[in-house]
């Protein structure tokens, strides 16, 4: 029996995991398996050619709210075309549908529900034989080896290149409403042996960089998590590995191995979601906001650490000004701050309870709220927009020494970039900060500082100035711009400024990434040869 099973990633550098897990289970069994890998930018009638040109007897199509509609489509146009062939469409998308789902699609034989390597398997020999019923919705079994699964990369399909993902754990211990984790009974965990072996077998790939895991509370058994956590940190393990942690399930030990961590070889990625007590209760999300707080900003401060922290808008309970609150509470305290507008996911509580809330969402993937009780349609709009300039200066890391310092010493980090949602429309009438050309972007950073600066609070510009022009320095080949220099002065006082401004930042800047900014002669150096800069000063 030969099986395609069809994976359309969001990019290039992603693989799809789920495909590679079942493909294995299948190939054991004695199956012909193909994994046909295409991502959203590939053009459609090239991947509706490839699986075309498989001829295969089952296709089996990975389906997730970023990818569901282009995959309907794909399966319609297969099933014209190769009419004999099994559908089976399997994934988060479709496991929470039932028999109705049938009429609309007429594309769809089978949905697979749940976990799928020992159930693909027994579906395809029911095939065979001819006692599979169609069309149908199979509820999968959780699977009863996971424990002992491997990588799967080593086993089945092309050699892995960039992003590849790992899962140690199946479940989660916390129930919050939105999150299809929720809905798993139990947490099944690789020993930690048997999963620092598995993350041993990915040094064979050269290709790859990071590993994500996607386990959604890695840290849930702290001894296990920390003796993964000191195996990692040796030199034998050299990829970049991703974990998505509990910060409050940090003990004392967890810090001091997390402190020991060589630079730039661990991302945690830390849920925080919001920190208003009333909504938390309503998600039923088990967190202690303050001992969580307190872990981000220990552990970003140690600065070996890329500490990446989430924020959900359209919670309920949590308004315009509340979300604010958590913003602020949550800004400056990791590298990256990732502002998410809530998406109302098949299965999930909150869907269920959306009229309880007053939350209207989209009928259509990936079912984004539109609009709350407490925000409406165009406050969640207006924080979308937030959303990209954080994302732009503070995200970035293209302006490590204005953020998050500048938005923090106006004092609320969200009234900032608030503001800078109407002064970026009104001044530079842009509303899509992405299109705005590097040079205009500092442009609209020291003109909007200058504007707090005459009409809300008294601000250091000078400081303010010199950080916009080190940030410029370092990303950028250009020229220094005209609007960020200062009055002309003597030779001698150049040196001597140059000297101050070296002395104030090179402390940071030994620990950045520019590590020819560590030696004097290469800063003298670099601004020298930025003419325009050193006549400035």
């Amino acid at each position: 029996m030969k099986i395609v099973l069809f994976a359309l990633n969001g990019s290039y550098s992603h693989t799809n995991l789920a495909v590679r897990a079942i493909g294995v289970s299948l190939q054991k069994a004695g199956n012909e398996v193909v994994i046909v890998e295409k991502n959203l930018k590939d053009t459609r009638l090239s991947v509706l050619e490839t699986l075309v040109s498989q001829k295969a007897d089952v296709y089996g199509f990975s389906v997730y709210i970023w990818n569901a509609k282009e995959m309907f489509s794909f399966a319609s146009e297969l099933k014209t075309l190769l009419p004999n062939a099994l559908t089976v469409f399997g994934g988060p998308e479709v496991s929470f549908e039932d028999e109705s789902f049938f009429p609309s699609h007429p594309e769809a034989d089978v949905i697979l529900a749940g976990e799928g390597e020992e159930a693909f398997v027994s579906l395809v020999r029911c095939f065979e034989n001819g006692t599979l019923r169609k069309p149908c919705v199979i509820m999968a079994k959780p699977y009863s080896r996971f424990t002992e699964s491997g990588i799967y990369y080593d086993e089945i399909g092309e050699a892995p290149h960039g992003l590849v993902y790992y899962e140690s754990v199946r479940g989660c211990p916390f129930s919050c409403a939105y999150c299809l984790s929720s809905r798993a009974q139990g947490i099944r965990a690789k020993s930690a042996e048997k999963a620092l072996a598995d993350l041993l077998a990915f040094e064979r790939f050269t290709d790859i960089r990071t590993v994500k895991l996607v386990d959604r509370t890695f840290n849930f058994d702290r001894e296990r998590a920390k003796k993964i956590w000191r195996a990692l940190s040796e030199d034998i393990y050299t990829k970049e590995y991703h974990f998505e942690v509990s910060a409050a399930l940090l003990d004392e030990e967890s810090f001091e191995i997390l402190a020991r961590v060589p630079k730039g070889k661990f991302r945690l990625e830390i849920g925080v979601q919001s920190t208003n007590p009333e909504t938390v209760r309503a998600v039923s999300r088990a967190l202690d906001t303050e001992k969580t707080l307190q872990a981000l900003e220990r552990l970003h401060e140690k600065k070996n650490l890329h500490i990446h922290a989430d924020l959900i808008a359209g919670l309920p309970y949590e308004g315009y000004a509340c979300f604010g609150k958590s913003f602020d509470d949550v800004y400056g305290k990791g590298n990256v701050l990732q502002l998410g507008i809530l998406k109302l996911l098949r299965g999930s509580r909150m869907r269920r309870e959306a009229e309880l809330y007053g939350i209207v969402y989209s009928p259509n993937p990936p079912y984004r709220v539109l609009r709350t009780k407490e925000l409406s349609f165009e406050a969640l709009m207006r924080l979308e927009r937030m959303d990209g300039l954080n994302d732009r200066f503070s995200n970035s890391g293209k302006f490590e020494y204005t953020f998050p310092y500048l938005p923090k010493i106006c004092g609320s980090p969200f009234g900032f970039f608030d503001g800078l949602c109407d002064f970026a429309e009104e001044r530079f009438a842009c509303t899509e900060i992405a299109r705005l050309p590097q040079t205009e972007a500092f442009r609209l950073l020291w003109e909007y500082a200058q504007m707090i600066n005459r009409t809300k609070k008294p601000l250091p510009l000078e400081e303010i100035r010199q950080r916009l022009s080190l940030d410029f320095l370092l990303g950028e080949t250009r020229r220094l711009p005209a609007f960020l220099h200062t009055e002309t002065v003597s030779a001698e006082e150049k040196y001597r400024a140059l000297s101050s401004v070296e002395a104030k930042y090179r402390p940071a800047c030994e620990t950045v990434r520019f590590p020819w900014l560590s030696e004097r002669i290469a800063i003298v150096d670099r601004v020298r040869k930025t003419v325009d800069f050193f006549d400035g000063m």
